[in-house]
């Protein structure tokens, strides 16, 4: 089959919105908000404010100025500019094939509770035992699963600039408005004033190396780094498009879209939770358990609930959009197939993965890999394990086999790179050394060797 002309984005503000689209989605929800409790409030938002400029910045720049300098996606990258390191491509392609499944599968479970709401069925949603019965049962989160991956699947079929950024520059601008609205509400609520102080204000007693090696893993999570995402959309951005500003306007809506969901949650959980701590120690179920019975409580909580869970959606969707598009990119680019065909196989092969995830905690809740569920397991592998890797080698290969000047002469095709001494010295030195620590503590901790 005839490969199709490589699409590209139609600006830099198109680019800048699909990237930040890619870049804010769960983790930054309720991933983010969980660790900020975790590791101290105001003194873990401080480490991540410091890192994101700095740590992730250099990470993010390096990806996709690799992107727009060989116009490929992840595999292509990297094996076109020395052959020898083609399998940091590889491993990264691997990423996003296995996170886009489990993903979709959770994203499933917030399209289920935004039709709780949608419906009126709110008060239902924030009785004990709700979520666990429903991610229990055997077929309604495959159906919800379906729903959330087909819709992931349409947008994609559509293409970089009539589906990835026309979709971007719609839901990000929404997201902002309404992640900034329920942050302001929740404020307002009895009790929340203690959550806001603890969030926003730095203890230093609680600083401590592990408040920094979680602050830099949440970076992947938060950046979309290591997994191919920014390489691909670098190889769509146009050489005219300033690619320094545009990674600074990215680190701006993720960080900013981060502090907020933190400033929706930790304020709300505080104020009914009597101020327990332990009341965000809860992930996922944060989300699914907890926040209904805030709305629930709340005058108007069924509008709100509804909001909240639609912001959620929009959030989730930018980013499997993202993660299905790289995977469609390196499928076109390595086999020359159409779009449409790329995007059919990257989807039945997503939902046959994503199938044991769904049914992890319900009919197959017995079964499990290195003492873990399935979505559990997924999440580690990817996120644990393979992206520190990726990210390593990628500093390795741009601070020594290409060097930073191929990089930093890429950047500067557009504009003068303004940092480009700070970016050499961290991809160089900085990154590697910080890496490795990651995929140190991330594996021992996640085999329960240690806990962090």
């Amino acid at each position: 089959m005839m490969s199709e002309k490589r699409s590209s984005f139609t600006g830099r503000i198109g680019f800048v919105l699909a990237a930040a689209g890619s870049a804010v989605g769960l983790g930054n929800i309720w991933r983010f908000p969980y660790l900020a409790a975790k590791y101290g409030g105001g003194i873990f938002l401080l480490v991540y404010l410091i890192l994101a400029v700095t740590f992730g910045f250099a990470l993010m720049i390096a990806e996709i100025a690799l992107g727009r300098k060989t116009g490929l996606s992840t595999i292509g990258a990297y094996a076109k500019l020395d052959k020898r390191f083609g399998f940091i491509g590889i491993l990264g392609a691997v990423i996003p094939a296995i996170i886009l499944p489990y993903y979709s599968v959770i994203g499933g479970w917030v399209t289920k509770y935004l039709a709780i709401y949608l419906t009126g069925q709110g008060h239902g949603a924030a009785a004990d035992g709700f979520f666990d019965t429903f991610i229990g049962k055997p077929v309604e989160p495959l159906i919800w699963f379906l729903v959330y991956i087909g819709l992931t699947a349409i947008v994609v079929m559509f293409g970089v600039e009539k589906g990835v950024e026309k979709v971007s520059k719609i839901m990000m601008p929404i997201l902002v408005v309404l992640t900034l609205f329920i942050a302001v509400y929740t404020m307002f609520i009895p009790g929340a004033m203690d959550g806001v102080l603890y969030y926003i204000t730095p203890d230093f007693s609680k600083f401590s190396v592990t408040t920094v090696l979680a602050a830099m893993g949440q970076l992947f999570y938060s950046m979309s780094l290591a997994m191919g995402i920014m390489i691909t959309y670098g190889s769509y951005m146009k050489k005219e498009d300033d690619l320094e500003r545009s990674v600074r306007h990215i680190e701006l809506f993720d960080t900013g879209i981060a502090f907020l969901a933190g400033m929706m949650v930790i304020p709300g959980v505080f104020a009914f939770s009597g101020g327990d701590e332990s009341a965000l120690g809860q992930g996922p179920g944060l989300m699914f358990v907890t926040l209904p019975k805030v709305f629930d409580y709340i005058p108007g909580g069924g509008i709100i609930g509804f909001v909240f869970f639609l912001l959620v959606l929009f959030a989730a969707l930018t980013s499997s959009i993202s993660l299905m598009e790289t995977i469609v990119s390196v499928i076109m680019d390595k086999f020359k197939l159409g779009r449409k065909v790329s995007c059919l196989i990257v989807f039945a092969f997503s939902v046959l993965l994503g199938i044991p995830s769904s049914l992890g905690n319900g009919i197959w809740k017995d079964i499990t890999l290195f003492g873990m569920d399935f979505l559990t397991f997924f999440d580690f592998a990817s996120n644990s394990v393979l992206m520190p890797i990726v990210a390593f080698f990628t500093c390795i290969f741009v601070g020594f086999v290409i060097k930073p000047q191929s990089l930093i002469d890429e950047v500067e095709i557009s504009s003068p790179f303004k940092s480009k001494r700070l970016f050499a010295v961290i991809i160089k030195y900085v990154a590697p050394v910080c890496i490795i620590l990651i995929l140190v503590s991330s594996v021992l901790n996640g085999l329960n060797i240690i806990s962090i």
